[in-house]
């Protein structure tokens, strides 16, 4: 178990590459692509279409630990559920980023934008907006609304975005993602359900020139890691997981 995977019940690493032009949907084209990762991943075996026009090949998910890659549209997905490391993830990312240039036709002028995300989930049944508030607190300027009497809190999903240049071009956002509702507030009855925390570094636009995807990646995971560790981790996921401990 990777050092992340400890802070929460699920960890997960998303690569999105998104394109300004459709990519090609072909049968020989989309199948070569796809054999080509399993062949880097042969647990990788499970192939079929989505909404007619996207196609996904797969692991297993019944192990709570698998591999994931998609081809839309106009986007490339990659994904690790629990990796034994980041590097693991980050090892599936780089092949598609290779791989795409060549076997979908994607250029670096054609980038729209480049995502990494890393995801942690919390299984909680109960109020996730409440917990949210309770865990992380809010903000002097409208902390006295959760003191209205009677109130509660339905709906509390903090996010910031920041911009890591002066062109507004590498950005990285934290963001919080609760699943509950107000019909299960009113009812008081809440599926186990997962409350997600979402880091994502984003490099938009065409790349420059002499750069690849593999090295915008690579930077975007720099970022990612840097934020995580000095930022999230012990003022985001361990109050969190400390106030779910307590319920």
């Amino acid at each position: 178990m990777n050092r992340y995977q400890s802070i929460s019940d699920d960890f997960y690493v998303n690569m999105n590459l998104s394109t300004e032009m459709e990519l090609p949907g072909g049968r020989e084209t989309v199948l070569h692509y796809f054999e080509r990762i399993q062949k880097k991943y042969p647990a990788m075996r499970k192939f079929y279409c989505r909404d007619k026009r996207d196609f996904v090949l797969e692991e297993d998910k019944e192990r709570g630990q698998y591999r994931w890659a998609t081809v839309e549209t106009r986007r490339v997905c990659s994904g690790q559920v629990n990796p034994p490391s980041v590097e693991s993830a980050l090892e599936q990312h780089r092949l598609v980023l290779e791989l795409a240039p060549f076997m979908l036709s994607v250029s670096p002028l054609d980038c729209e934008a480049l995502d990494l995300l890393f995801g942690f989930d919390f299984t909680y049944r109960g109020n996730h907006n409440q917990l949210v508030a309770e865990a992380l607190g809010i903000s002097p300027a409208m902390e006295r609304l959760v003191e209205v009497p009677g109130a509660t809190v339905i709906n509390y999903e903090p996010s910031i975005t920041l911009a890591l240049d002066e062109e507004c071009r590498t950005q990285v956002r934290l963001s919080i993602e609760t699943r509950t509702n107000a019909y299960q507030v009113r009812t008081g009855e809440f599926p186990e359900d997962q409350l997600s925390v979402y880091v994502t570094a984003r490099q938009y636009g065409s790349l420059d020139p002499d750069t690849t995807f593999v090295q915008t990646l690579d930077n975007l995971t720099q970022i990612c890691r840097d934020i995580v560790d000095n930022y999230v981790i012990d003022q985001v996921l361990k109050p969190l997981a400390r106030t779910i401990a307590l319920k």
